[in-house]
């Protein structure tokens, strides 16, 4: 059962415009159903004394993270666009929020970045940030289920983090079909429990 108080944080991971808007360049499919959902959630957590924590992808013009660069996706969230701002429908008046990808990095996971080219993996101010609010567990929803999610849900299993995954607020990329259901497994494999 899914429950908010103050030992819990709610990480609401990239409703930005470029996932989360059918116009957006990397646009996933219903990404926009997700932001009722995921702002009664915010309404809870608050209401419960929960921290809501946002991530944000959040690119420089040029990445090896972007297929123009040499990478695979196109792009996106780059910084002070329309991109890589919150869905405008998004309650983002509390919390804090957590930017991914800001110096070039791939920002998957909220809890870490890679170089894309040597596969230096770092941690950001994520983990810092809960250990100091007292944080003890995690509920995940946002986009894509299948990538910032999912790595979001592996890295703080990792840590050791409980985590519940709100099922329906989420949505995946699913570049091949079913890779939505398969990090959803994933998530449950690493003991996540998945709404």
């Amino acid at each position: 059962m899914l429950r908010y108080d103050p030992t819990t944080a709610l990480i609401v991971v990239d409703v930005q415009n470029d996932f989360a808007d059918p116009a957006g360049s990397l646009s996933v499919r219903e990404g926009h159903v997700i932001v009722p959902v995921v702002n009664a959630e915010i309404s809870k957590a608050v209401a419960g004394g929960t921290s809501v924590l946002y991530t944000q992808d959040w690119h420089p013009e040029h990445t090896p993270h972007f297929a123009q660069d040499g990478g695979i996706w196109p792009v996106h969230c780059v910084q002070e666009t329309w991109g890589a701002a919150f869905h405008p429908d998004l309650d983002v008046e509390s919390g804090q929020v957590v930017r991914k990808g800001v110096d070039g990095r791939d920002g998957y996971s909220a809890f870490s970045v890679r170089d894309p080219e040597s596969g230096e993996v770092d941690d950001t101010v994520l983990h810092e940030m809960l250990q100091a609010d007292g944080t003890e567990r995690l509920v995940i929803c946002g986009l894509a289920t299948d990538y910032c999610v999912l790595e979001t849900v592996l890295d703080a299993r990792m840590r050791g983090y409980p985590v519940q995954v709100i099922g329906n607020g989420s949505r995946p990329v699913d570049r091949e079909p079913g890779d939505g259901d398969r990090a959803l497994a994933r998530m449950r494999d690493a003991g996540a429990d998945v709404l």
